[in-house]
């Protein structure tokens, strides 16, 4: 390999080399490296841990989906939904954190793709990029989605006689979308604290909220818990389509699984505390996430009532079913609402950084423009404005049709399965066809590597098949699921920019090292 003097876009000279084909990297791990750009570490495994937890906000979002699970499949395929969902998505993260112990970096998937893949890298590395940074895009408008949407629930709640706008929706979006750009642009620093508050908060608030519907509510018997499959209302026939369909309010609450990868270049001892708080957030959340559920299926009322609320929000209707009160509605809400609020801070943090990473590696149009660390506040500051550009961007579509935005919702879980699928594939024909060129990381799954990522494989798999599929039929205009044709076109998008652009560009992952 030979190696040519670069100067980094910050000042010193250094040298510079793509990343091999080997996940060993240059010259056998011989190196230290140094990346253009680069990043303040600052946060310790106990942050991040609070980060990777937070960042998923599970039981929260299980809430605000908890209707797609009623539509299709009822309590029982729910409660068992959320075992599926969990063992397949802690198989992901262990497969993931296991690469995130060897190369933790911000560009993640793209750069072990890379590094991975026996033949046509470059091409694959950068069309895996585009949909990993398209979906992570998507996954920041859940979000304020939800949020913005329950709060006009709350309020047809309180003025039944009150009708809620799509454009209002959009508006309370972007409202919500303010202070966590405050807080990612001026308050970095203290991003820390918060993520270790917020950790509290997500973790206190649960059994708070468990303990006043189990209190107030009147108890279902078990039958109706574990034994009550629903398939009438979509209009789905075959009750493992039933099933497979509605496990999307089960799957969504764990997207995002690699979310603490793309902040481990600001992670102190990041080849340990990333596989860790990948590992413990998912399983804190897997927990956490079952218990409410369980302890949701008990306690709700009327199912009827709930899957057909004026409020847009089963979960609306089953709080005031359970208290009969408003004001305690709101309250149970607000501790669901604020954490996933504050989640966004950390899906801001970490989708600027994969930006920023695919940027830096010359992925992007205007890459040079987007790479800019800023100086002052010490953030890809420009690739943040660029992300904040596509969640307002997508929040339009709500304005037009509701069931579309849904479907970018649905986007963002599919993207990133997509995501996942790829550089594990990779991982699995490595382990069999050459397991030498696989070092030790901080983390090791040992003999249960290849099973684990299998397992992995299988349930993303399983997952990507059914998540573009509509939640009724027959399918119309009105409730056809977009996810797969969007997907679809951000794929023909990649391939095109690779034809024009991509292919003179990218020559995969820039990885800039000094002599140890």
């Amino acid at each position: 390999m030979s190696d040519e003097d670069f100067e980094m876009k910050s000042g010193g000279a250094v040298r510079s080399t793509t990343a091999e084909g080997d996940l060993r990297g240059p010259e056998n791990g011989s190196v230290q490296y140094r990346q253009q750009q680069k990043l303040d570490r600052y946060l310790n495994f106990f942050s991040s841990l609070a980060f990777s937890a937070t960042l998923l906000a599970s039981w929260e979002t299980a809430g605000g989906s908890l209707s797609a699970g009623l539509y299709n499949g009822g309590p029982a395929a729910i409660v068992y939904g959320v075992i599926l969902s969990a063992v397949g998505n802690m198989a992901i993260a262990a497969s993931l954190a296991e690469l995130a112990s060897i190369h933790p970096t911000a560009g993640a998937q793209y750069h072990w793709t890379y590094m991975l893949a026996p033949r046509y890298r470059r091409f694959i590395s950068f069309f895996q990029g585009w949909v990993t940074v398209f979906s992570w895009g998507a996954l920041v408008c859940i979000s304020p989605y939800f949020i913005g949407t329950e709060i006009e629930g709350l309020a047809v709640l309180s003025h039944p006689d009150y009708d809620a706008k799509r454009w209002e929706g959009t508006l309370l979006m972007w409202a919500v979308l303010i202070i966590p750009i405050i807080i990612n642009v001026f308050a970095r620093r203290i991003l820390p604290l918060i993520e270790v508050a917020v950790g509290i908060m997500h973790v206190v608030f649960l059994p708070v909220t468990i303990a006043v519907v189990v209190i107030l509510a009147p108890r279902n018997p078990n039958a109706f818990v574990w034994d009550n499959f629903v398939s009438g209302p979509s209009g789905w026939q075959n009750p493992g389509v039933v099933y497979s369909v509605g496990l999307l309010g089960v799957i969504s609450p764990f997207s995002g699984v690699d979310g603490v990868i793309h902040m481990s270049e600001e992670v102190k001892n990041a080849k340990t505390a990333i596989p860790r708080s990948m590992i413990w957030g998912t399983f804190i959340n897997a927990i956490m996430t079952f218990g409410y559920l369980i302890a949701i299926m008990y306690c709700m009322g009327n199912y009827e009532e709930a899957l057909t609320s004026p409020t847009g929000y089963p979960i609306i209707q089953i709080a005031y079913q359970a208290t009969g009160s408003e004001a305690a509605t709101y309250v149970l809400m607000a501790m669901g609402m604020l954490p996933g609020w504050i989640a966004l801070f950390n899906a801001l943090a970490s989708v600027t950084r994969l930006t920023w990473a695919f940027a830096r590696d010359n992925g992007l149009p205007f890459s040079d423009f987007f790479v800019k660390v800023d100086p002052h506040f010490k953030i890809p500051l420009r690739a943040l404005f660029l992300v904040t550009a596509l969640v307002i961007a997508l929040s339009f579509i709500q304005i037009g049709s509701t069931e579309a935005f849904n479907a970018i919702l649905s986007l963002s879980t599919l993207g990133l399965y997509i995501s996942y699928l790829i550089p594990l594939v990779l991982l699995v024909l490595k382990r069999l066809t050459a397991p030498a060129d696989i070092p030790q990381g901080g983390f090791s799954l040992g003999k249960w590597g290849l099973p684990l990522n299998l397992i992995a494989i299988l349930f993303a798999t399983y997952f990507s098949i059914f998540l573009p599929f509509p939640s009724a039929v027959p399918v119309t205009g009105a409730n056809m699921n977009y996810a797969g044709p969007v997907l679809g076109f951000v794929m023909l998008f990649a391939i095109g920019d690779w034809i024009v652009r991509g292919r003179h560009k990218w020559n995969g992952p820039n990885i800039e090292y000094v002599r140890e």
